[in-house]
């Protein structure tokens, strides 16, 4: 329980709190005006500062860290591991918890300061000492496991802050509890096996993993492509076959070094060649037409001529047939010399064309040298084209070869994943019907609080799913802010009583007056008598705080006196003074 909470800010309001139920308020000042407001009397200030001293972050928007706050130190007095122990912190110094009191049995020992003769912790190791004091937690993170619960993860439970949006379920502590840290939390405050919690959120964390892989096995070249294992397998297949052929040819590869020149050597020839047959048709034409006009040839018939004058009745005179004999001497010297000229020529076409035969052959024989090197290897840039080819290649084999483990891994581990869902929540239902005594008195008690404010107005459901257990409450009665209020109220007693009979929990109960915002004044003055008959009956402090005009005047049993768990320190709704701090920030 709380015993005191003070400060050496002068102008702070010492409260001290007693057993049981212990209500604070805020009153409005004799001379506040109607503009004023008790919400700012700093009800809900209380709570943060519990939470400060109890190992809260206080980063720079905590109001311990306002110009206000920071110099000043806040101290708490407190039943801590059986004993009493004053703790105390500051937002100038906000990693450094001041102890005073009985710590021998401690888990972590304080380290003595030599400068100012203080007991110091660490923000940290006060955590681990109060979850291992209030909760019974291992200080070891190893033996806590990655999702065990933790003192800051179940605090709340006792000390809802408004600011964290702590008032709109019963079930969750804040708006932003992720639902492992439900799930931990509240089996391990209710006794039933909260490992089967912490392993469901090991596979829901490993099946995060693997959406991360499909995200991964969707990116690069190949990612349009992705698909199952055996769509892989067939491409890499197709892939590995294509790297191997390229690698043979590579392997056969025979790099010339002049092949370029060879090849343009071969080129040049082929041109010659191509040349010399073309030549060659012209004289063989030209021979043909020589042979043609060689036998066509032939010497002048003077004897014809003769036998025409004669038949004339021209008688030609002797010297006339001697110029005659002389024509036909020279025409046949003119046909023998031509004769001999055409047959030059055929000789000197056909000379030509055998010439050219001898040379075309002897080129042909160098060109089919140089094409059998050329078909024997390659240039150097070729070889070098296919081996770039074949890194692309067997940069894709291996891709894909990644892609296939990942997309196997992927397949495998959904399979075992599936089962382990499985096996977990056979796990929870068989933890749920081994613990039965439990969860029945989890739910009875509830149901009592909940009855005795309203009929039929609710009830506590533990189940087993594949996602792990659910603790949901249900409402018959038409949904309000202030039936949803008081269902948050009996949640938090439920569990606070059955925590405290397991050993565990803080000790004391912590509500502002948000939570009875929106309810009856006859339930208000219910939910105060039933808090503080299951204060005194199980052993915890309850500590309310609201104002003073919310403070129900009736609707209590006769034997119930609620002025006499009033706090004598009153919070009033004055400009400077009146509030918690007594400055305004």
């Amino acid at each position: 329980m709380i015993h005191t909470i003070t400060s050496d800010l002068d102008s702070f309001k010492s409260l001290t709190f007693g057993h049981g139920l212990n209500i604070v308020l805020a009153e409005k000042g004799a001379e506040a005006t109607d503009r004023q407001t008790r919400n700012g009397a700093g009800k809900s200030s209380f709570v943060e500062l519990l939470h400060f001293i109890f190992g809260s972050n206080a980063d720079k928007k905590s109001i311990f860290r306002s110009d206000a706050l920071t110099p000043h130190t806040f101290e708490i007095q407190a039943d801590i591991g059986g004993h009493v122990v004053t703790a105390s912190r500051s937002g100038s110094k906000p990693s450094r918890i001041r102890i005073q009191g009985e710590t021998n049995h401690w888990p972590i020992k304080p380290d003595f300061e030599k400068k100012t003769g203080d007991l110091i912790l660490s923000q940290a190791n006060w955590k681990l000492v109060l979850g291992a004091l209030f909760f019974d937690l291992p200080t070891n993170e190893d033996a806590r496991g990655r999702f065990g619960p933790t003192f800051r993860s179940m605090f709340p439970y006792f000390a809802r802050r408004q600011g964290s949006g702590a008032f709109s379920h019963p079930t969750k502590n804040s708006e932003d509890q992720s639902s492992w840290n439900q799930q931990v939390g509240l089996s391990y405050l209710l006794g039933l096996d909260a490992s089967i919690s912490q392993q469901f959120q090991e596979t829901r964390d490993q099946e995060k993993a693997m959406k991360e892989l499909r995200k991964a096995a969707k990116q690069g070249s190949l990612g349009d492509f992705y698909g199952s294992s055996a769509q892989f397998r067939t491409r890499l297949a197709v892939a590995q076959g294509k790297a191997d052929r390229l690698r043979q040819q590579i392997a056969t590869f025979n790099v010339v070094p002049e092949y370029t020149a060879l090849e343009k050597e071969a080129s040049e020839i082929t041109r010659a060649i191509s040349t010399m047959n073309n030549d060659n048709l012209i004289d063989r034409d030209l021979i043909l037409q020589l042979t043609k006009a060689l036998e066509s040839e032939e010497p002048p018939a003077i004897a014809n001529v003769e036998k025409v004058f004669n038949e004339a009745g021209v008688v030609l005179p002797g010297t006339v047939a001697k110029r005659f004999d002389e024509v036909s001497a020279f025409h046949e010297a003119i046909v023998r010399n031509r004769k001999a000229h055409l047959t030059g020529e055929i000789s000197s076409a056909e000379k030509r064309i055998e010439e050219r035969n001898e040379e075309r052959a002897e080129l042909d024989r160098r060109r089919q040298e140089i094409m059998g090197i050329l078909k024997s290897g390659g240039a150097l840039d070729h070889y070098s084209k296919l081996q770039e080819e074949l890194g692309r290649s067997e940069a894709d084999v291996e891709a894909l070869r990644q892609q296939l483990e990942i997309a196997e891994r992927i397949e495998s581990t959904q399979v075992q994943l599936d089962i382990e869902r499985a096996r977990l929540q056979q796990a929870l239902q068989s933890d749920l019907h081994e613990r039965s005594r439990i969860v029945e008195e989890a739910i009875l008690v509830f149901e009592n609080l909940s009855n005795a404010l309203y009929e039929q107005a609710g009830n506590l459901e533990i189940g087993a799913t594949d996602n792990g257990p659910t603790f949901d409450v249900t409402i018959d009665a038409q949904r309000s802010k202030g039936i949803n209020n008081m269902q948050i109220f009996c949640f938090d007693l439920m569990l606070s009583e059955l925590a405290t009979k397991r050993g565990l929990g803080p000790g004391f109960l912590i509500h502002d007056s948000h939570l009875f915002d929106g309810v009856d004044e006859r339930q208000v003055a219910k939910a105060l008598q039933l808090g503080a008959q299951h204060a005194e009956r199980v052993g915890f402090q309850y500590i309310v705080t609201m104002n003073s005009d919310a403070l129900p005047q009736d609707g209590f049993q006769d034997d119930f006196d609620v002025w006499k768990h009033v706090n004598p320190t009153r919070l009033y709704d004055e400009e400077e003074t009146g509030g918690l701090f007594g400055v305004r920030f």
